[in-house]
């Protein structure tokens, strides 16, 4: 026992985009905001060592331009305390940092700030100045840097600023990417239902179809997009549906009518048969009348299986037919089919002419085609009717064609197609011989299961434009191992 099969999945298409788009617009809003906080504060904290390196510079520059404790004052500002320890132990201090300005001869001496860099030797004339690394002790920046004539200046900056501006600009961030979340999160949904909105079209559209508007369709204005694809596809499935549905009704109505049709046929020479039958036993006639009727019996029962032997032939040529094809030569088919019915329709004027190249065919479905085509023509033209068959190559299509042609009544050209359908006898016809309007669709049958065609055409101007012309063609296919079957 197989395991059902599982459903469709139908999760909320709506639901889902919305909770994705939202999704993806907080990592965004995330990453956006982790960035611009390391950016910023690094940012800010490469400008203060930029600045304190660059008043190291200016110091280096200025030390040999103005006194110590004017150099002190210049370089102290924009966040930047200055220790300046002269080459003979006094000091200088400027900014918050340094705890204010005094000198090494003050008697109260500072009283907070930090420890000034302890004085010794200056560098050599003309020597390289002192580090420029920057250090950092928590908050604080600090850069020592060597003076020319043994000065040394001591450069603090407080980070602490840096990490209030970025603080507050985190803050703000965050403030702007909830209040960006909640409107994305209000906005998505109205959104998406627009976008979404042809899908409930699709919807409506299938369910009129379902109660029977089978003329309804989507016919979008914009094929080229994806729901404009879905919906040009849908209406070509339900073009596609409709058009089984109509060949269905179609089918079923001409299975119908051919059964109706079979059934009343059949009626005629059943009912003949249960009369006779009835008839001998009921009056017992004598021996020459017994006979008679049971010959009258015999025509009838042949008459019904020659009907239900093209009944069954009918059906085996909508299943496929089987052939056994083999090489076959037209005019030879021709020749013995001829000579057949000459013999049982001595006063005809039978004749062929011309030549055709060997076809890969069913011998035998290519005879009982002609024999149809010939008998039919004898039978409409009378006893002594011409009948010629004319055989020839048609180039452009790489068939061979076989015509039949008479010089009887012909065919009306409004009644030319409609003699290849099923059960339908002309009236002319059925008034002179008794026949079950199935031998012109299964000869059609068997020519195109060879891939070929027949057709009832207009009679030919050097015939004098009267008699009946049918055509038969069959292709030229390879040729194949004669007795190999074709399902």
């Amino acid at each position: 026992m197989t395991a059902p099969e599982a459903g469709l999945r139908t999760p909320s298409l709506r639901r889902r985009l919305t909770v994705v788009v939202v999704a993806m617009v907080a990592v965004v809003l995330v990453v956006l905001v982790l960035a611009t906080d390391v950016a910023l504060r690094e940012r800010l904290d490469g400008q203060l060592r930029d600045r304190l390196l660059d008043r190291a510079e200016v110091a280096e520059a200025l030390a040999d331009q103005v006194d110590e404790r004017d150099l002190a004052r210049r370089l102290e500002g924009d966040g930047i305390s200055v220790v300046l320890v002269t080459a003979d132990g006094a000091t200088y201090a400027e900014g918050p940092l340094a705890g204010g300005a005094v000198t090494s001869d003050d008697p109260a001496g500072p009283s907070e700030g930090p420890q000034p860099p302890a004085p010794g030797p200056g560098p050599p004339p003309g020597g390289p100045p002192g580090t420029d690394a920057v250090d950092r002790d928590g908050d604080r920046l600090t850069v020592v840097r060597n003076l020319p004539g043994g000065d040394r200046v001591l450069l603090l900056a407080d980070a602490g600023s840096v990490r209030e501006t970025v603080t507050q600009v985190r803050l703000v961030l965050l403030l702007a990417a909830a209040a960006v979340l909640l409107l994305t999160a209000a906005l998505v949904p109205l959104v998406v239902r627009r976008s979404l909105a042809p899908l409930g079209r699709i919807t409506d559209v299938a369910r009129e179809i379902t109660r029977g508007d089978r003329a309804k369709r989507l016919r979008p204005v914009s094929p080229g997009t994806d729901l404009g694809r879905t919906a040009e596809a849908f209406d070509e499935m339900l073009d596609a549906v409709v058009g089984a549905e109509e060949r269905a009704r179609g089918s079923e109505g001409r299975l119908r009518a051919f059964l109706s049709d079979a059934a009343h046929e059949l009626r005629t020479p059943v009912a003949a048969v249960q009369a006779s039958a009835e008839n001998l036993l009921r009056e017992d006639p004598p021996r020459a009348e017994r006979e008679e009727v049971l010959v009258g019996l015999i025509r009838q029962t042949r008459t019904a299986g020659r009907l239900v032997d093209d009944l069954v032939l009918m059906a085996r040529i909508d299943e496929g037919l089987p052939l056994e094809l083999a090489p076959t030569d037209l005019r030879a088919v021709v020749d013995d089919v001829l000579a057949a019915l000459a013999d049982l329709h001595p006063d005809a004027r039978l004749e062929a002419t011309g030549h055709a190249a060997p076809v890969t065919a069913d011998r035998d479905r290519v005879a009982q085609v002609l024999t149809n085509l010939v008998t039919n023509a004898v039978r409409a033209g009378g006893p002594s009717t011409a009948v010629r068959v004319v055989l020839a190559d048609d180039p452009g299509s790489g068939s061979a064609v076989v015509e039949v042609l008479d010089d009887g009544p012909g065919v009306p050209a409004e009644q030319r197609e409609r003699v290849f359908a099923r059960l339908v006898r002309l009236e002319d016809s059925r008034a002179r011989y008794p026949g079950s309007g199935l031998g012109l669709p299964i000869a059609r049958g068997i020519a195109e299961r060879h891939g070929g065609t027949l057709a009832c055409l207009p009679p030919r101007d050097e015939d004098g434009g009267r008699g009946a012309r049918f055509r038969l063609s069959l292709p030229r296919t390879a040729v194949v191992e004669p007795g190999a079957a074709h399902p």
